[in-house]
């Protein structure tokens, strides 16, 4: 396996550099041939800050449910970084123009400092590996540093009033602006090596999609330096680069938020699946430790010889509706094969007759089936372990414009409004809210108890 990881990374290392060589490589033609000015393109310059807005925001708002999801420091950064870059291109880059105004100096450098202090934070989130407590008051701070900071800009560009378009007779521009250019390109460049190493250390698609962005990132913001002087109605070919550049952070972010979620179920499964071991199994597995310490405190044989018969067959049983329900569920076999083929395992030793009814019209997404099949799973379990009914029926039907699925039982029932009905009841709550179902019970003592979730409209 640790095989396995090293040649992977050594490949992407190898692509890495040569993407590195390849773009120095156009760099250094560009400026040989002199074609590093770019091209006089009002339009196209407006177009272009327009979409690195968009995109950079959309990053920002992908990377922020990110760390909703998994609470780690270095997503809460990213987001800060590229909803200063998308905020602050928009604000200061775009809406002038679109207001009919001419960019100023005023609104270029404030774009230039929003930039710097995106690409900060951005280069810092590699090297931060802490993971938030309470993540949306977390987010919630940091949004608003973003926006005092993003203002604070704006002021100081007021107050210094550099002159971005202002040229010297041989065709440079101000060394401020050279400057700034160039630490952008030094805090890119500390960007990629801090997530190459990460991806190093952990090898996680995320971390290499990053580097690969921010490397053209890299390139993007050292044509800025090469350049000659140009108003800012020119369009550079690392314009191009950048724009290429929020593609691949876009895609790469994407691809992630699917991997965090995946991780977010798994861990609900693992609490799950923690959940039902404590209730069923290690109850018959303490009951079995307790008998036999009563063996050997001298207790009759044919007296406990039946207990132990029934929690080792209750302890087998147990473990195979635990391995049943997470193959069943874990979408291997249609939806309807495994809800039924759970159910008649349920039934087979004839304590609980259970009735299920499937309208084959009705349609149930992907992340409906898994919830559904545990609600389900749950009912018949409350039904079966604590109501001790006799019989149950589950029904999935379409009424209307709604799909609407049932569990009902005959057991002992309860008072519907009993503080602290179970976490099975919990359970089955959380689960109807995550897919955007809406939960209903009825529960009365001696009369059973029918639960009914009513699916989010097709």
């Amino acid at each position: 396996m640790q095989n396995r990881s090293s040649e992977r990374y050594r490949s992407w290392l190898i692509g890495e550099l040569v993407l590195a060589s390849l773009l120095g490589l156009g760099t250094l033609l560009l400026l040989v041939t002199g074609r590093l000015d770019g091209y006089a393109l009002p339009n196209a310059r407006t177009s272009l800050d327009t979409a690195v807005a968009v995109v950079a925001s959309i990053v920002a708002i992908l990377t922020a449910i990110r760390f909703l999801v998994e609470g780690r420091g270095m997503d809460l950064l990213l987001a800060a970084g590229f909803l200063a870059i998308g905020v602050g291109t928009f604000a200061f880059g775009v809406a002038p123009v679109l207001s009919g105004a001419e960019l100023g100096p005023i609104e270029g450098w404030a774009a230039i400092g929003a930039s710097l202090f995106g690409a900060a934070l951005i280069a810092a989130a590699p090297f931060v590996s802490r993971r938030a407590g309470r993540r949306r008051r977390a987010l919630g701070a940091t949004v608003a540093l973003v926006a005092v900071s993003l203002f604070g800009i704006w002021l100081d560009a007021r107050l210094l009033r550099l002159d971005l378009d202002v040229v010297f007779p041989d065709r440079s521009r101000q060394p401020s602006v050279v400057v700034a250019y160039g630490l952008l390109t030094v805090l890119s460049l500390v960007a990629v090596v801090g997530f190459g190493l990460r991806y190093r250390r952990h090898g996680r698609d995320l971390d290499s999609w990053l580097t690969l962005a921010l490397t053209l990132v890299v390139f993007a913001d050292l044509h800025y330096v090469l350049a000659p002087a140009q108003s800012s109605d020119h369009v550079l070919q690392s314009d191009l680069l950048r724009i290429l550049a929020f593609a691949v952070l876009l895609v790469g972010v994407w691809r992630a938020i699917g991997q965090a979620e995946f991780g977010r179920a798994v861990a609900e499964e693992r609490a799950r699946v923690a959940r039902d071991i404590h209730d069923g199994l290690a109850q018959y597995l303490f009951a079995l430790s307790t008998q036999i310490s009563m063996l050997e405190s001298g207790a009759g044989l044919e007296q406990i010889l039946p207990r132990l018969k029934f929690a080792v067959t209750a302890a087998q049983q147990e473990a195979q509706f635990a391995v049943l329900a997470l193959s069943s569920a874990a979408g291997s076999a249609p939806f309807d094969a495994a809800l039924k083929r759970y159910v008649d395992f349920l039934v087979a030793d004839g304590a609980l007759d259970v009735e299920v009814q499937i309208d084959p019209g009705v349609i149930l997404a992907p992340d409906e089936e898994i919830e559904v099949f545990r609600i389900v799973q749950e009912g018949l379990a409350n039904a079966r372990k604590h109501a001790d009914a006799r019989h149950a029926e589950v029904s999935i039907v379409q009424q209307g414009d709604n799909r609407i699925v049932r569990v009902s039982d005959n057991g002992s029932g309860f008072e519907s409004d009993e503080p602290g009905a179970g976490q099975g009841l919990r359970n089955m709550r959380s689960r109807a809210a995550s897919i955007e179902g809406v939960f209903s019970l009825r529960s009365t003592p001696g009369k059973g108890t029918a639960i009914e979730v009513v699916l989010r409209p097709v």
